[in-house]
């Protein structure tokens, strides 16, 4: 198709990444399950000549995946990756070499962060720990800072950085930087055209949709996207045949069930903000939101995913509470079509101290029956500490 990123999601979701003619006509591109590959000549092999040479390198459904996921970034190229973490060590790895210093935003995916501590500095690689919040990067800027990684808003607490300060001065000093945008997805931002060198993305959550299968992506353009399509191979990465037919699958409905989870997450958050057991609602498309200004700015949406301070109270009440939610399941990832609801265990280094946190996904139920779930949940809550 001509001009093909210029068509508006929805479209590109639909006819993205197709390719029927080669699939005599079928709709969705076949699962194409492959190790080997053969060449057709001696000099095809030799040359290693072809559009497919070996399975981990790319299959015909791996391929229209990268396709429609590059078209959602405005990407040059796209890597898919076996979860969201390896996309984010990959770049890691990719982008920062021996004697390097790298910045890790406090807010960060706790496992992000831990290998950024943990396992960066085997490699003679030194990370620092930076406030998201933070009104000026240039003091924390050293003449060997090659990469800074964003993630904005955080999945736990939900700061907004100044993206346009950090990409301007990350700019004028030649110094890359990645973001971990799985939070608003490609449809509610888009990183590289705001001057991010990687769009980094957990398709397990809202890119696939439905909770049955891990996968992740690194999205560039073309001078970073060779960087880290190196690394890429020399680690041995790839991913199964039907965890990517599953991704395509989920993402042609990516921006109906966005929008769907979006709309109802602002209700529900709404209505949060009036109950006398919440101390705060962490969303930041609400106006109350410290740093709303910024998700105007940079945002063209916002998902489902959202936190809940409560003011002081016990853990008793708080098991009461979640415990018997009929609608609201306990466990980690979100994205899918389910709520979700689990307490927060905060691993923040900087920041002010929080009260109890909970964590809500808002999924795809009507949000009447949601609400009356929470309603009975805080009767609980209220109950316990009697």
């Amino acid at each position: 198709m001509k001009d093909e990123n210029k068509k508006k999601p929805s479209t590109l979701l639909t006819h993205t990444g197709r390719a029927g003619a080669a699939h005599f006509g079928a709709v969705n591109p076949p699962v194409y399950h492959a190790s080997t590959i053969l060449f057709d000549s001696y000099a095809d092999i030799i040359n290693n000549r072809g559009d497919y040479t070996y399975g981990r390198r790319g299959t015909p459904t791996s391929r229209a995946l990268e396709e429609v996921i590059s078209g959602l970034e405005n990407a040059d190229g796209t890597l898919l990756l076996p979860s969201g973490l390896a996309a984010c060590t990959l770049t890691l790895l990719a982008l920062c070499k021996q004697g390097d210093h790298v910045l890790v935003p406090d807010n960060a995916y706790e496992s992000t962060r831990s290998f950024s501590q943990k396992i960066l500095p085997d490699f003679g690689i030194e990370t620092e720990i930076y406030d998201p919040t933070v009104k000026d990067i240039s003091p924390l800027i050293r003449d060997n800072t090659a990469l800074i990684f964003l993630e904005s808003p955080g999945s736990q607490t939900f700061e907004l950085m100044d993206l346009q300060m950090i990409i301007k001065i990350a700019q004028e000093n030649n110094i890359l930087t990645a973001m971990d945008n799985t939070w608003a997805s490609p449809l509610f931002c888009k990183p590289l055209d705001m001057g991010i060198d990687v769009s980094v993305q957990s398709a397990t959550k809202y890119v696939s949709g439905h909770a049955d299968c891990l996968l992740g992506y690194v999205s560039a353009r073309k001078k970073i996207y060779n960087r880290l399509k190196k690394m890429y191979g020399l680690l041995g990465l790839c991913v199964g045949p039907d965890d990517v037919a599953m991704t395509l699958r989920g993402v042609r409905t990516l921006d109906v069930r966005l929008k769907r989870h979006q709309e109802s997450a602002l209700k529900i958050a709404k209505w949060l903000e009036k109950q006398e057991q919440v101390k705060h609602v962490h969303h930041p498309a609400l106006e109350s939101h410290p740093q709303h200004d910024f998700w105007k700015r940079d945002f063209s949406g916002a998902g489902g995913l959202f936190a809940i301070e409560l003011h002081p109270c016990s853990e008793t009440q708080i098991a009461a509470m979640l415990d018997d939610m009929s609608l609201f399941g306990m466990g980690y990832s979100w994205g899918g079509y389910e709520s979700l609801m689990i307490p927060v265990i905060l691993l923040r280094q900087l920041g002010p101290e929080r009260g109890p946190l909970l964590r809500l996904h808002i999924g795809l139920e009507d949000v009447e029956d949601l609400l009356e779930d929470l309603t009975e949940g805080f009767k609980r809550f209220d109950e316990a500490s009697l």
